[in-house]
């Protein structure tokens, strides 16, 4: 796996537990790092970045992913999609240094191991009306 998609991962499982638990970001991260030793330094500041950035921009991330989800309000998502999605959806609209369609494959890729098949069609749905919103 690649550095960058590990990092996503990552960043993705603290965003679950700060959702679920609502327990804090630095709370969230150090409870998903705690015993991963695989993840060295430019791996874990890419997570944190991410995680900051999507936790920072929720409620306007909220706002857009409820936009283009037609039939679908967040708290009926389950909560890995709704997760992706914010990730995905942060880095499309906030991080123009990645290409679209590699944020909307990891997301795909990532939503597959930690979700349901059905999930990937919907991830790919929203990311794909999301797309034409990113700046630039």
């Amino acid at each position: 796996m690649g550095r960058r998609r590990q990092a996503r991962e990552i960043a993705l499982q603290a965003l679950y537990i700060a959702d679920a638990a609502g327990t804090p970001e630095a709370e969230a991260f150090a409870s998903v790092n705690r015993g991963k030793s695989e993840a060295d330094a430019k791996t874990k500041d890419f997570a944190r970045e991410l995680l900051k950035g999507t936790l920072s921009h929720r409620a306007k991330l909220d706002e857009a992913i409820s936009a283009v989800a037609e039939n679908w309000s967040l708290a009926r998502m389950p909560l890995v999609d709704r997760n992706v999605l914010r990730l995905a959806a942060y880095e499309l609209l906030n991080s123009g240094d990645t290409p679209i369609g590699v944020v909307i494959d990891e997301a795909i890729e990532i939503v597959r191991k930690y979700s349901t098949e059905d999930s990937t069609r919907f991830v790919n749905g929203v990311l794909d009306k999301l797309k034409d919103k990113r700046p630039g």
